[in-house]
């Protein structure tokens, strides 16, 4: 059997052919209107995207319940309209022949406090999260739990009526489902809770529940860690054994990731202390070399296609995955917020790297020296990072180039003026702004 490459189409369970192996994974955008619905940004943003090159693109997470949103700027499918604007979305981002799937998620525990003081969640605990922004959460009762997961279905059926080509539960990253998964989180006692089995329960009821809503012939991913990094949280042989029981799901592609808020690996910050003098190079590679050798781990036990995100920068790196059947998707995010056809210059063989973020955009760490240990300045750092990525992806929605010169110290302010603006124009159109006097 020829080894794949980049370009080398994969064609999955359901029938479904993504055109080659690079895949975006989901970025959170916050670009929707005051009223929760996709928007002229998100459209220009995912038709440059799809020009750009990538197989596959997932979208920013898609939120089912309205009194539970991430972000200002969350589309949400909660009974609030709408429909004619996903499907405007969903055409923007498949112009070049790609895969456009929606990826669904409910925050759970993660939801701000300023958006729900007690959101959802398995289990009331505060376990994990940072002790600012979030309220102590509310048990679930039984009833509440099989409403998301019938929420599920149904805007996974929207996602295939309006004209996207795919849909990924997100269960990663300390949201709702990850947490039922989570030891920490879950401490239920009844059959939503306890032992491994009972705990991802909650997962395999919601993807049974998107299944049936889309049918055999419809792309259905899931999203997990694999491991949030937390002592006595879900760690790398429980994700294993879940991934055993997702074997028999139907699923059409696996993408892992890892981390929560709290330990945010996704976004470059697994947490390790890093001398003060950091080596570039090192990093890059470190991050590299534990992807891969989660990939390398997993591949043998997940008999669905298989999507590794979170270190990924070299094209040698890509290739040597792809080559050793370590993985089927290259999975990307942060890259896409500095480019957006690196896909296609990368396929094209004229660059051997993707854009570096992580390593280009840097704190200066002597300036904290005293101040934060290694591991509280590399999670500012990374958050920092964030700010300047989600800055972009505006930009990018309005048709414009990257900002280089924000820098990393100015990106949470303007970050933070952005998500003022957009929390007051939807309370504005709302209606949930109090008069004057």
């Amino acid at each position: 059997m020829t080894a794949a490459t980049l370009d080398t189409p994969l064609r999955l369970p359901c029938g479904t052919t993504i055109p080659n192996r690079i895949g975006k994974s989901a970025t959170q955008e916050g670009l929707a209107t005051p009223l929760g619905h996709a928007s002229e940004l998100n459209r220009t943003l995912y038709r440059r995207w799809s020009e750009g090159g990538a197989g596959l693109l997932i979208s920013g997470d898609v939120m089912v319940d309205y009194s539970h949103r991430e972000r200002p700027g969350n589309i949400v499918i909660d009974n609030n309209g709408g429909m004619a604007e996903l499907r405007a979305w969903a055409e923007a981002g498949q112009v070049a022949g790609n895969q456009l799937w929606m990826q669904i998620n409910q925050p759970g525990r993660q939801t701000p406090i300023d958006v729900q003081k007690h959101p959802l969640g398995p289990s009331a605990n505060m376990e994990g999260l940072p002790p600012e922004g979030f309220g102590m959460p509310r048990a679930m009762t039984g009833s509440q739990i099989e409403d998301l997961i019938r929420r599920f279905g149904v805007v996974a059926a929207i996602a295939r009526e309006t004209g996207f080509s795919g849909v990924q539960l997100h269960a990663a990253h300390g949201f709702m489902a990850s947490s039922f998964l989570s030891p920490l989180c879950n401490t239920r006692t009844d059959e939503w809770g306890g032992s491994l089995e009972n705990r991802a329960r909650f997962l395999i009821e919601s993807l049974r529940a998107i299944r049936r809503a889309v049918g055999a012939d419809f792309p259905v991913s899931v999203k997990m860690n694999s491991a949030d990094f937390h002592k006595g949280g879900f760690d790398m042989d429980q994700s294993m054994a879940v991934i055993e029981m997702l074997n028999a799901e139907n699923l059409d592609l696996l993408e892992v990731s890892g981390g929560n808020y709290n330990a945010p690996a996704m976004i470059g910050a697994i947490g390790e202390n890093q001398p003060l003098a950091r080596k570039k190079a090192e990093r890059t590679l470190r991050r590299e070399a534990y992807f891969m050798d989660y990939a390398r781990r997993v591949r043998p036990v997940a008999k669905m296609p298989l999507m590794i995100t979170g270190g990924f920068r070299t094209r040698d790196n890509m290739d040597e995955a792809l080559a050793e059947n370590a993985t089927d998707v290259i999975g990307l995010a942060r890259p896409f917020c500095a480019s957006t056809d690196f896909p296609a210059r990368l396929l094209r063989g004229e660059i051997t790297q993707v854009p570096m973020i992580e390593e280009t955009m840097l704190l200066d760490r002597a300036a904290y020296v005293g101040k934060l240990d290694d591991r509280e300045f590399n999670l500012m750092e990374s958050n920092f990072q964030l700010a300047w990525m989600y800055v972009q992806l505006t930009n990018l929605g309005k048709g414009e180039d990257i900002d280089w010169g924000l820098s990393l110290e100015d990106a949470p302010g303007a970050f933070e003026d952005l998500e003022r603006s957009r929390e007051m124009a939807r309370r504005e159109a709302r209606g949930e702004l109090q008069p004057a006097g």
